[in-house]
């Protein structure tokens, strides 16, 4: 004779509890479709309204020709006064691209240039919050060889920009400032997050949010993470970056380096860009980023 088969049916605090998590990722998925709406309504609103009021002045103008009218004559006028205004408003600043690239460019020649005289050959580290007193603040290390190390931390606390044992510099990263608006637009804080949720929400953050790049596409695989980028407002910068050899391939430019202080801040481990490609028009940019292991780091000691 077979027993017959029971099947336990979930507690009240388990029911409790999923019902809970179901509630808790509805909120997440309309928080993301509000931020979307927020990141396309703070653009379009002045030329909605604009048109809008542009449409009742005209609509007013003519009704007035057709009965005769002053007042809607003088209503007519003064509203399309106000939508050609709203038309022309602009809720955001904006600032020409070529006036940025010309401000930032003088920084990253200077660092070009230290980095030629001193003959250093290792490629950039980022480094993970853990290594920094500020969490918000972010440091790329510059080894002299090619030897992939990291200094202690005693000696990263200290601040300084000339390290010892082993020799390299520790430099602020030239996009720490778009990793810290990455994560005001965003909401959150990279170093509670994962890679999923930057591979999730990066595309939408840079296309639809910031408007700063036409396509973003982010892959992961083990300790590499490849990333896609195409129309990029940066791409006539770093077509001139390209000219510093220093530069690219150890320091990066403001967007590769926005990425990866990004992804050391989420895996909480130290970050090193592996390899860079552009397409022949510039507006293709494949970059290869490396997680790097705490053990792959000590072997190469």
């Amino acid at each position: 004779m077979t027993t017959p088969i029971q099947i336990k049916e979930p507690t009240k605090t388990e029911a409790n509890i999923e019902t809970l998590v179901k509630r808790i990722e509805q909120l997440e998925n309309e928080k993301e479709t509000l931020r979307l709406q927020l990141w396309k309504t703070r653009r379009k609103p002045p030329g909605i309204i604009g048109y809008a009021v542009l449409l009742v002045g005209a609509t007013a103008l003519i009704t007035s020709f057709i009965y005769s009218s002053n007042i809607l004559a003088l209503i007519g006028l003064g509203l399309s006064f106000w939508g050609i205004l709203f038309l022309y408003a602009k809720p955001v600043q904006y600032m020409k691209a070529g006036l940025i690239d010309s401000t930032a460019i003088a920084s990253l020649t200077t660092i070009d240039r230290v980095l030629a005289d001193l003959n250093y050959q290792g490629k950039g580290i980022y480094l993970p919050p853990k290594y920094l007193k500020d969490f918000k603040s972010g440091t790329v290390f510059l080894p002299e060889k090619k030897e992939m190390q990291i200094p202690a931390l005693e000696q990263l606390s200290k601040e300084n920009v000339f390290i010892k044992n082993p020799n390299g510099l520790c430099l602020v990263p030239s996009g720490l400032g778009l990793t810290n608006l990455y994560e005001t637009e965003l909401g959150t804080d990279f170093a509670k997050v994962d890679l999923a949720y930057l591979q999730r929400n990066l595309p939408k953050l840079l296309i639809e949010g910031l408007e700063i790049v036409e396509d973003f596409e982010m892959r992961i695989k083990d300790n590499q993470v490849y990333v896609g980028i195409t129309g990029s407002s940066y791409a006539e910068f770093c077509n001139k970056l390209r000219e510093f050899s220093n530069i690219c391939g150890t320091f990066g430019c403001p967007l590769c380096s926005s990425i990866a202080v990004a992804l050391t801040r989420t895996t909480g481990k130290p970050i090193q860009v592996e390899k860079t490609a552009h397409s022949k028009d510039g507006k293709k940019l494949r970059i290869l980023f490396r997680i790097l292991q705490q053990d792959t780091l000590q072997s190469q000691k």
